[in-house]
């Protein structure tokens, strides 16, 4: 249970009813709302003085905020996420939109980029906000792979495919990461990836993982058994092997080489880390996901929420998305029927493309 489930399991009818007239009050209007417009909806009839002690109560608990002296109440990013979470009430997809959507993506078209280019038209004009359409993932195999630092905290991953295809990603890269290190990962993977698809190299490259990890087990093994070492951390991300008293108790060439291989295993499992890194750039989950403000790293600054679908082909593998940018203050009861129907819509005329 999340927190904010837990708050809301704990609220009382009346703070309840007001937290979801103010949050549904500024997601219509954008302005803040005002103990006496309460006062005139709110089922139960109760005072503004009421009132305003249940908004200072919800504003305590970080769901409500006041942006000036004596104004009203907005929610805030936990109190959107909250109401998002809790209470929005998603309606059926309006059939004026379905019509608009149908009409765009009726046309006959064998090219999907067109298609995609349709959808992203058609979400901006039916919702007034911003689309975001991710083309499939192209599955032909790999011909060449290079990494881009582009700052400490982005980098591009540069695709290119047997067909031909060219792509070029945008990701942030594990912390710490230098051009020369993106340099020796794209070699690797440049020799794993002849003649495979983008999945393949990650299932190649995770399979080399768990191939270091046992060469260090089984070297390690005699060492640990005999005290002259230790596992610290055994099994996870950052284990270590930890030589006893090295000097006295070390006497053969043997054990001295052991440790050497075993330093040189960790070293290349640690690059084979950071190369599986690299390549998880598929996103996870189904269905529609709704992130506010700094919950998604690419609109914090704006202060923009994102309703995203993924999309399916025949196999029912998630090959791509499609979503809406906006303000904080979305329609999210109107927004996320649309963009579920056109997500579902996109992978069936993928599916039918084969």
């Amino acid at each position: 249970m999340t927190d904010t489930t837990k708050i809301l399991e704990e609220m009382n009818d009346r703070s309840r009813e007001v937290f979801r007239r103010v949050v549904e009050g500024y997601l219509e209007t954008g302005d803040p709302v005002g103990s006496r417009t309460l006062t005139r909806s709110l089922s139960e009839k109760v005072s503004a003085a009421t009132i305003r002690n249940v908004m200072q109560d919800l504003e305590y608990l970080g769901l409500l905020d006041s942006p000036h002296v004596s104004a009203g109440r907005v929610p805030t990013q936990q109190g959107l996420r909250m109401f998002v979470d809790g209470l929005l009430e998603v309606g059926d997809l309006d059939q004026g939109d379905r019509k608009k959507i149908d009409a765009t993506l009726g046309e006959s078209d064998t090219d999907v980029s067109n298609m995609l280019d349709r959808v992203s038209t058609a979400l901006s004009g039916v919702t007034q906000g911003a689309s975001l359409v991710l083309a499939p993932k192209h599955e032909a195999p790999i011909k060449h792979i290079e990494f881009v630092s582009l700052a400490h905290d982005r980098a591009l991953v540069v695709l290119v495919f047997a067909d031909g295809h060219v792509e070029n990603r945008l990701f942030t890269p594990p912390p710490g990461q230098t051009p020369s290190s993106m340099r020796e990962a794209a070699n690797f993977l440049n020799v794993v990836a002849e003649g495979r698809t983008l999945s393949e190299v990650g299932k190649a490259v995770r399979e080399e993982i768990a191939r270091r990890r046992q060469e260090i087990d089984t070297l390690a093994a005699d060492l640990v058994e005999s005290g002259i070492a230790l596992w610290a951390g055994d099994g996870g991300q950052e284990e270590r092997l930890i030589v006893r008293g090295r000097a006295n108790l070390l006497g053969t060439d043997a054990e001295e080489q052991d440790l050497e291989r075993i330093r040189t295993l960790f070293d290349d499992l640690e690059r084979k880390r950071d190369i599986a890194d690299f390549l998880e750039l598929a996103e996870q989950g189904d269905g529609v996901r709704i992130f506010i403000g700094s919950e998604n790293k690419l609109f914090s600054l704006s202060g923009s929420s994102l309703v995203v679908s993924p999309y399916m082909n025949a196999d029912r593998k998630i090959v791509g998305a499609v979503g809406v940018i906006g303000p904080k203050r979305l329609n999210y009861g109107r927004i996320v029927p649309i963009v579920d129907y056109t997500a579902q819509l996109v992978g069936k005329l993928i599916s039918d493309r084969g």
